[in-house]
């Protein structure tokens, strides 16, 4: 079939539109902290700084990235390439370690270190937007420190008995305890942002070693991690990558979603859409920085995308579902912002790679959920959670965890494929 170029021209002009006169907006007029450096990221539903005296890591890597890949994508009209630089000397002058290395975890708005255990999580988005700043503004400390961030990651992390990486540490490198504290757990999360994470070192440095630990780490996702049968992300294992029930970590991400035990319901058998799609588009995104591998890695692509589309999208009210068993299905209907975001990317991914049937109907169907429930139109981000029906559960514009990574490359990457989609067939 082929795709109707009026569709996607309103489409392609919606997201423009919210990107350029709402979302980045949002974050160019407020998230700039100039007593202190670094960005505010703790934003109330109606857009005012909520006051919080926290500056995590993850949030100021993630809003590099987001300048530096909107300013590379042509956006921003140089004040994104400013904003990215500002949050680089933060992170380079407040939260990198002289004595042992890495970045610290968490500072206070001035940038004193309140938590300074090494969280490979944060690490990862590290060498992604470090790397991601370089591209984008030729200013080298970028590529310096996600260099940094690799050999200390390859040294103290990675697992040479069972492979993979360990992921929560102590300042000194010495690994957490177990249980709650995270260091006898290995992650889907870490290891699929680790693939995003190489694949931009590898693209800003032509390094033969970075492209090496690159299909490593994507071996290790499609024999470890992902479901054997359905090719759907298994969210917890042990060291030697045994399915581990899926727990709350000390510190955490997405740990509202947990109910009150510390263990999630359904916790050994669940899986995220959203993580689905999202790992599939990455993976087809790597293979091009890579060069001529795609037919390696296409069924596992459309295996894990199809899985998704089938058993993530509502037909009835539109958008992403959070998650449900690993044989198809939903144990959870509400709808989390991140989720919108990446099978958004994915599905327009897949028309590309496979052709429209399905897909670009899956898109239209998340991208009318997103452009009418899920973005608080006035203020210019999006709603965190909503239910089935689109209706706001959780309310903020931002915090540590939700902050614009998700959202403003939705945009970006969105805009790249709807620009190649008319007259396909």
């Amino acid at each position: 079939m082929a795709i109707d170029a009026k569709k996607v021209s309103a489409c392609l002009e919606e997201c423009k539109e919210h990107l350029t006169n709402e979302l980045l907006p949002f974050w160019l007029d407020r998230c700039r902290d100039d007593e202190n450096g670094g960005f505010i990221t703790h934003f109330d539903k109606d857009g005012k700084d909520s006051g919080e005296d926290e500056k995590s890591m993850l949030a100021q890597a993630r809003t590099v990235y987001s300048m530096a890949s909107a300013h590379r994508a042509g956006h921003g009209e140089g004040r994104c390439a400013e904003y990215a630089r500002h949050g680089v000397d933060f992170l380079i002058d407040k939260m990198w370690d002289e004595e042992h290395g890495g970045f610290f975890w968490i500072t206070d708005r001035a940038g004193n270190v309140t938590c300074d255990k090494k969280i490979l999580y944060g690490l990862s988005f590290i060498m992604y937007a470090f790397s991601e700043y370089t591209m984008a503004t030729e200013d080298a400390r970028g590529v310096e420190y996600a260099e940094k961030t690799f050999d200390l990651l390859k040294k103290h992390a990675a697992d040479t008995m069972y492979g993979g990486y360990f992921e929560m540490f102590e300042r000194n490198w010495d690994l957490c305890g177990p249980g709650a504290q995270g260091g006898d757990r290995k992650t889907l999360d870490v290891h699929m942002h680790l693939m995003e994470a190489f694949t931009t070192l590898y693209e800003c440095t032509g390094q033969s070693i970075h492209k090496r630990t690159l299909i490593e780490d994507i071996d290790l996702l499609i024999k470890r991690i992902l479901h054997p049968e359905y090719a759907t992300g298994i969210p917890q294992f042990t060291p030697d990558w045994k399915v581990a029930p899926q727990i709350k970590f000390d510190i955490v991400w997405g740990w509202d979603r947990f109910t009150e035990g510390g263990q999630k319901d359904n916790a050994e058998d669940n899986t995220s859409a959203g993580h689905n799609v999202e790992f599939a588009w990455l993976l087809a995104h790597a293979t091009d920085i890579m060069g001529d591998c795609f037919d390696q890695y296409k069924g596992i692509i459309k295996k894990a995308t199809d899985h998704g589309l089938a058993n993530g999208v509502d037909p009835k009210y539109g958008g992403v579902y959070v998650e449900g068993p690993h044989s198809g299905g939903v144990h959870d209907m509400e709808k989390e912002f991140w989720q919108q975001a990446e099978v958004m990317i994915g599905m327009l991914e897949a028309c590309l790679r496979f052709g429209p049937d399905g897909y670009w109907a899956a898109y239209e169907n998340v991208h009318r959920f997103v452009f009418d429930k899920m973005i608080n139109h006035p203020v210019g981000e999006w709603w965190p959670l909503t239910t089935r029906e689109g209706e706001p559960i959780w309310t903020h514009m931002s915090h540590s965890w939700k902050v614009n990574y998700h959202t403003i490359r939705c945009m970006v990457e969105c805009i790249k494929r709807l620009e190649k989609l008319p007259g396909k067939s």
